[in-house]
């Protein structure tokens, strides 16, 4: 499998880095669900910490995809696709790109004005990014759960298109952000890619 992304094909830094990050959210809204109601205790404070470290780790992953792919380039769009999904697609892409970079940083801020210090798995703090404050704690945690809910949602919708695209359509949408071979697209894409292999 190559590195690099093709004409044809999400590369493997590319693959690796979308389910890595699809993994990391599921992760993160479950903790993000569940750890408010926990009982106040050793076991709260280390939920709180991981979850913390693990939007941290989504950050940096996301900042890293959007490099690659200034770098790596994307694959062209599938041949017949209407003009108008190709610009639903980009616009949906680029919102979950500003979502995934937004999410963190208002958690981030809402740690900061919380006063509480900011680490990384234990290992080193980072820097806060405002004083303690009060209001500005309230308004970061709306937005830190308004954009969590605006984030799930396009999330559901855009899994829900890739399995459009593959069990209603027989495109090769999802099973090119898939290594060769793990998920057969349909009958005219498959034709595409072994032509192209």
């Amino acid at each position: 499998m190559p590195l690099k992304n093709t004409q044809e094909r999400w590369g493997g830094v590319s693959q690796v880095l979308h389910w890595l990050i699809a993994l990391l959210i599921l992760a993160m809204a479950w903790l993000g669900l569940t750890m408010g109601e926990m009982p106040n205790g050793p076991d709260k404070i280390a939920t709180y910490a991981l979850h913390k470290s693990l939007g941290l780790s989504i950050l940096a992953l996301v900042a890293l995809r959007l490099l690659w792919r200034l770098y790596a380039g994307a694959p062209a769009p599938l041949a017949g696709t209407p003009r108008w999904q190709e610009r639903i697609a980009g616009v949906t892409h680029m919102t979950l790109y500003t979502l995934l970079l937004a999410l963190p940083l208002s958690g981030w801020l809402l740690n900061s004005a919380a006063g509480f210090p900011l680490q990384w798995f234990g290992l080193f703090n980072l820097p806060a990014l405002a004083g303690r404050d009060d209001a500005l704690h309230a308004l970061a945690g709306q937005a830190h759960e308004l954009l969590f809910w605006v984030l799930a949602g396009l999330v559901v919708l855009h899994a829900a298109a890739a399995l459009h695209h593959h069990l209603f359509l027989g495109d090769a949408t999802l099973a090119r952000m898939l290594p060769r071979g793990w998920l057969r697209a349909g009958a005219a894409a498959a034709k595409t890619e072994n032509h192209d292999a």
